[in-house]
């Protein structure tokens, strides 16, 4: 039965696109966000007004987030032509012209040939976001209907699952050593070793949990993921469990997900409805239930004993390890905890054999990594690089350079990961790289900074979120990060002394020294390598009470040009502090001891006669 579904949907997924116009469209969080529905209608009402019969296929994100809303069209063959971002006049002008004539618009951003490639689902892009990309984890996503498991069957999915009930656990542990595969949530453990750590433990009860908890700030690969191809997830936690005989799984993901966890739902009781989930799977006398737990926004869930103790209905905090939850975790049980990427990565492996996924990386490092791109680039989106790519690759090359400025840093590994000037843009994205310049990979998040940004109040940022998601259960953590973070307000308020920094360095290096957990332990990094890095301005800011990026608005004054001001009073009008004086078609002056420093003057005035100065006054 099982056989002849699998055959169904190859035959299916092909014809999709070999007969009437088939439009995908970027269905995501991002898509919705940037107004999918909006474009959907219009294109709908569109086709129906020229009795046409194409079909639009909502899909997760292809990754070119700066491009959403976004759709892909194919018209009788497997080469779609990739628009974004597509506006309603946009999305009229693809529907007659290239919907019901067939010409192309020229307004394409590039193309995608959906193909097979020595049996393998591999997608060929001729657009320059894809340039140096290697597309494995995300292959699927923004091409495959995500609740819809006969496309992901099409495309070679659950093959590895029928693979892995043919082997012994013992055999797949060793495919998952020789493929290289460490863990992609921060530590890079290594994934065999761990769940041979929890297979060695005596017990009849072992349990898998998938930490999709993801908290960083402008990180979004897991939720991209499980959107466009939660499938991916499943098997992985299949073979996992299968490997680690474990009979119950637990998904913990954050409430703040509510579109990942819609297709989650429907994932499962699509694999339920296959005999793919349940009491015997495929016939092996394998059974497994999946239970999805929801999260409710705690960063420091994100670590696994915390985790654990949320998902138990206990309060989430870390507790001291050893023992390891591959020793007693769950319930007091065995318990292996991977990511959804490191998960994904299992299916991967066991579809097409560990030496596919080795195949690119470096010797340490092996396979690709996805990220977020996020901050001062062109072009922003999830992407996914074979380990040893360099950040200026990432930067230039994919993303499309730095947007308003010069390239000044690159935060790397979100809270818990550091900053890296431009002078090491040349950086492998590995590990041991990543570690010997004092940053660390984390889930992926990746911020590029340019020269408008202050690092001084970027360490501020981050040890500010880290201090709010403290448990507070260790002192090191507790008050560390707290007196870090007055010592750095006072820095960019002005109220800083040329002594803090040694200050902060030392509470830095005893936060990361004597902290219970992994927030603790790398909260203060942002910190120690802005220092390490901008220590002119940490000193700029104390010895002169100067922010050079213009970024800490009390380091700030702002001044009326009086060749260019006009008289119009509109600065006058909505200065809030009453600082601004001056009549009507007269030159206006700010008094600086009023002054709010709020920008209000400078964002109102069309003759861009405010000028904001750093340093103090005078």
């Amino acid at each position: 039965m099982f056989e002849k579904f699998l055959e169904d949907s190859i035959s299916e997924y092909m014809e999709l696109f070999m007969g009437d116009p088939v439009i995908l469209l970027g269905s995501a969080t991002c898509g919705r966000s940037a107004g999918a529905s909006k474009i959907e209608d219009i294109m709908k009402k569109r086709i129906r007004d020229a009795s046409g019969n194409a079909r639009i296929i909502h899909t997760g994100c292809m990754g070119l987030c700066y491009a959403e809303p976004m759709v892909t069209v194919f018209n009788g063959d497997t080469r779609g032509f990739v628009y974004g971002p597509v506006t309603g006049k946009l999305a009229r002008r693809i529907v007659d012209e290239h919907v019901v004539e067939g010409q192309e618009t020229g307004d394409a951003l590039g193309t995608v040939d959906i193909g097979f490639r020595d049996g393998i689902f591999s997608p060929e892009y001729d657009l320059e976001f894809m340039e140096g990309q290697s597309r494995r984890i995300l292959r699927r996503c923004g091409l495959i209907d995500p609740e819809n498991i006969k496309h992901y069957l099409a495309t070679g999915g659950y093959r590895g699952l029928i693979r892995a009930l043919n082997m012994e656990p013992e055999e797949i542990i060793e495919d998952i050593r020789r493929a290289g595969l460490r863990g992609r949530g921060g530590a890079g453990f290594p994934t065999w070793l761990k769940w041979n750590l929890c297979r060695q433990e005596e017990s009849e009860v072992r349990y898998l949990i998938c930490n999709a908890d993801e908290g960083d700030p402008g990180a979004f690969m897991n939720r991209s993921v499980i959107e466009g191809d939660p499938h991916a997830l499943l098997e992985g936690i299949i073979i996992a469990s299968y490997t680690i005989g474990a009979s119950e799984a637990y998904i913990y993901c954050r409430a703040e997900y509510p579109l990942a966890l819609e297709r989650l739902r429907g994932a499962i009781d699509e694999l339920r409805s296959l005999g793919l989930l349940g009491e015997d799977i495929l016939g092996s006398g394998f059974g497994l239930d999946i239970r999805i737990k929801e999260g409710a926004g705690a960063f420091v869930c994100g670590e696994e004993t915390a985790l654990i103790a949320s998902i138990e209905g206990r309060r989430g905090m870390p507790r001291t390890r050893p023992p390891f939850p591959t020793t007693r975790g769950l319930w007091g049980k065995p318990t292996v905890i991977n990511n959804v990427e490191t998960l994904a990565a299992v299916s991967l492996i066991m579809q097409q054999g560990p030496e596919y996924f080795s195949s690119t990386g470096t010797e340490e490092s092996r396979g690709t990594k996805t990220f977020s791109l996020v901050g001062d680039v062109r072009r922003t989106g999830l992407i996914e690089v074979p380990l040893g790519t360099s950040l200026r690759e990432v930067i230039f090359d994919i993303g499309g350079g730095v947007r308003g400025g010069e390239l000044k840093a690159v935060q790397i590994g979100g809270p818990s990961g550091g900053c890296l000037p431009a002078e090491l843009a040349d950086t492998r994205i590995d590990y041991d790289s990543l570690t010997s310049a004092g940053a660390i990979m984390g889930s992926g998040g990746l911020v590029v900074l340019s020269e408008r940004t202050c690092m001084v109040e970027l360490a501020r940022y981050f040890l500010e979120f880290t201090q709010k998601e403290s448990c507070g259960k260790c002192v090191p953590c507790r008050i560390g990060t707290r007196q870090m973070l007055m010592i750095l307000k006072d820095i960019v308020e002005g109220r800083g002394r040329e002594e803090d920094t040694g200050i902060l360095m030392d509470i830095a290096e005893t936060v990361k020294a004597a902290s219970l957990c992994g927030l603790g332990q790398t909260s203060p990094n942002p910190v120690i390598t802005t220092m390490r890095y901008f220590e002119n301005e940490y000193l700029d800011h104390l010895r002169e009470g100067k922010c050079t990026a213009a970024a800490c608005s009390k380091l700030m004054h702002y001044l009326i040009d009086p060749e260019a001001c006009d008289g119009c009073m509109a600065c006058l009008k909505v200065c809030p502090g009453d600082a601004i004086k001056g009549s009507k078609d007269e030159v206006h002056v700010i008094n600086q001891e009023r002054c709010l420093k709020c920008g209000s003057c400078l964002d109102i005035c069309k003759m861009k006669a405010v000028l904001r100065i750093p340093g103090a006054y005078g």
